[in-house]
């Protein structure tokens, strides 16, 4: 996300050098990313990372791309949703910037209350069906809504949902805790968390009583700060100095602890950030640990 936006194309190239030659293979982007930003058109961020495929070499059986359709790409009535149009539109745009031929996971960014959810499930079965998209998977979805995907999937026969993106971390818990996971869990989904660092709250960069930080993400980051959270920040600095570990490192590895989970989705902006991220592979904590971060 970060891509085009708060880092340069010729940054976001050595990130993703970098990320891949640590041994990274797992790539998620979304059309939108960062359509919201002034100048920003949409697309983007993948079309960074397709000219990084290409102009680095990079072997593309030796990556997973993932992305997403949902958001709003142009100004007419059918530039947004989950509609067959919209979503037939948005994959050949995807697969054009991205400069791939297949997109492994092609993911719903967030519900369509405008569109039956069968109309959305056939025009992304015929994506699979076509060699478009190897998997489809959803972000955002509660679990009334994943599991009403789920059965229209059942029923008609068509492609499931294979995988969820849910905003989860340390210090965002109940929107995914309260009902979704238990979903995710009977049903056999991954599970690939997006803002695992709370938007940089859960690195210490910011701190009790300390003038805040000039930051892209300050304006997101203020409503994680409570008494509450900062008794997070805390309790991961002290567990981590035991084990030699940062506090992003600790907060990577309470959800790469949690069994459902198959990886959270990082987003550094430098390379000292990955390096940082990179700590938390293999990352396991005790159970000692989680009762006392939870």
């Amino acid at each position: 996300m970060q891509f085009g936006w708060s880092v340069s194309e010729a940054n976001s190239f050595e990130i993703l050098s970098a990320a891949f030659e640590a041994g990274i293979n797992f790539i998620d982007t979304a059309n939108v990313y960062s359509r919201w930003v002034d100048g920003n058109p949409g697309g983007v961020a993948e079309t960074i990372i397709g000219k990084w495929i290409k102009q680095r070499n990079i072997p593309r059986e030796q990556l997973v791309i993932a992305t997403k359709v949902r958001g709003r790409m142009g100004e007419g009535p059918n530039d947004e949703g989950l509609s067959r149009k919209h979503i037939f539109d948005s994959v050949e745009g995807s697969l054009q910037r991205l400069q791939i031929e297949t997109i492994d996971l092609y993911q719903t960014h967030w519900p369509d209350e405008n569109t039956p959810i069968e109309e959305s499930l056939r025009a992304l079965d015929d994506l699979v069906q076509q060699g478009l998209a190897r998997y489809i998977g959803c972000s955002n979805y509660p679990a009334v809504g994943l599991l009403d995907a789920l059965s229209s999937s059942d029923r008609h026969n068509l492609a499931r949902y294979d995988s969820l993106q849910p905003h989860y971390s340390l210090v965002h818990r109940v929107e995914y805790e309260h009902d979704v996971a238990a979903v995710c869990q009977k049903y056999g989904l991954g599970v690939i968390p997006y803002s695992p660092l709370a938007a940089g709250f859960l690195t210490g960069k910011y701190r009790k009583d300390k003038p805040l930080p000039e930051s892209f993400r300050t304006a997101s980051v203020q409503k994680y700060m409570n008494a509450q959270n900062w008794t997070v920040l805390d309790k991961l600095e002290s567990l981590g100095k035991t084990r030699g570990k940062s506090i992003s490192q600790m907060a990577l590895g309470w959800l790469l602890s949690r069994q459902e989970i198959t990886a959270p989705i990082i987003g550094p902006r430098t390379i000292e950030q990955l390096n940082d991220n990179l700590g938390a592979v293999g990352l396991r904590l005790s159970s000692a640990e989680m009762e006392t971060l939870e």
